[in-house]
């Protein structure tokens, strides 16, 4: 299947081309930035660009990876975030109908599911976690999760309008960069990414795996969007326990994690306060991530026994 791959110079994209091209898929890269995975520069918000590249390629399937990112805002007008992130899908979009594109996969956020009102009760010390699904009528806090949104509604839009079979893929952080909260907490960066491993992460291989799962499924889907996260240990009635005693609720899960940590040295972070659920992943697109917390605490026992 000849594939157009948007963001193919970025985290996401340099995974998954290699992936695709293994499955036995043409992947045409389109990219601001060269890299070996890119045979085509510019912007989606180039509309003819956009054009030329799905009609004249023979495009059948679109993986909508690219975009502006939250760490984009501090450089990035507000009106960027809209001629890349809303144009520029809707470029695609229009290409896709026009070229009788057969599935189009958008790579979306969970960033866009925290809304002001629970980001400042993180702040002022929450009741309880927020147990977060689908199911949830996001109010974006920012505007790239504004503009993701908007562009979500848009696949939408076309799927209903002209039948192309879209699969949104909200994905949780599986970025290489250290945390945003780094700074509020004495922990290193494996230590962090580790931790969240249990309620809001990913691994890059994962969010690559998931994309190949949702471009088979797309044309039986028809429309849907997934939470794409590792899958959780815990459970929604550990949400009042986890703002209070996060340590404790992993501890009735992992018993051995207390000591596996401090022979590391590592601590686990004293309270969770969002929890992202994959459970439709896995029920309807038959996708559940390889790697989970569990994972880490094998490898923490394998180098002890190593040692």
């Amino acid at each position: 299947m000849r594939i157009l791959l948007t963001g193919s110079s970025g985290w996401l994209g340099s995974a998954l081309a290699p992936r695709l091209r293994a499955l036995g898929h043409e992947v045409i890269g389109l990219d601001p930035v060269p890299s070996v995975e890119t045979q085509m520069i510019g912007s989606i918000a180039d509309r003819d660009l956009v054009m030329r590249a799905v009609g004249d390629n023979r495009i059948k399937a679109i993986v909508h990876s690219g975009a502006l990112h939250k760490p984009n805002i501090e450089s990035r007008t507000n009106s960027d975030f809209i001629a890349t992130n809303v144009q520029g899908t809707l470029n695609l979009l229009d290409a896709a109908v026009a070229s009788g594109v057969q599935r189009f996969v958008f790579t979306s956020t969970t960033s866009l599911m925290i809304s002001q009102a629970i980001r400042d009760g993180f702040k002022g010390g929450a009741r309880k976690a927020a147990w977060l699904t689908e199911a949830m009528s996001p109010e974006p806090r920012n505007i790239y999760g504004v503009t993701k949104l908007s562009a979500e509604h848009l696949c939408r839009l076309y799927h209903l309008q002209h039948g192309l079979p879209v699969v949104v893929l909200r994905t949780a952080r599986f970025f290489p960069e250290a945390d945003d909260m780094a700074h509020t907490i004495e922990q290193s960066d494996a230590n962090t990414k580790a931790n969240e491993l249990l309620f809001r992460r990913l691994t890059v291989e994962d969010a690559a795996e998931a994309h190949v799962a949702a471009l088979e499924k797309a044309p039986q889907l028809g429309f849907d969007t997934f939470i794409i996260c590792a899958p959780t240990p815990f459970q929604p009635d550990d949400c009042d326990a986890l703002i209070r005693d996060a340590p404790a609720v992993v501890a009735r899960y992992f018993p051995d994690f207390p000591a596996l940590y401090a022979r590391k040295g590592w601590s686990m972070f004293s309270s969770i306060d969002r929890v992202y659920d994959a459970w439709r992943a896995r029920d309807r697109l038959g996708f559940v991530c390889r790697t989970s917390f569990a994972d880490v605490l094998a490898a923490l026992r394998a180098e002890e026994e190593a040692a």
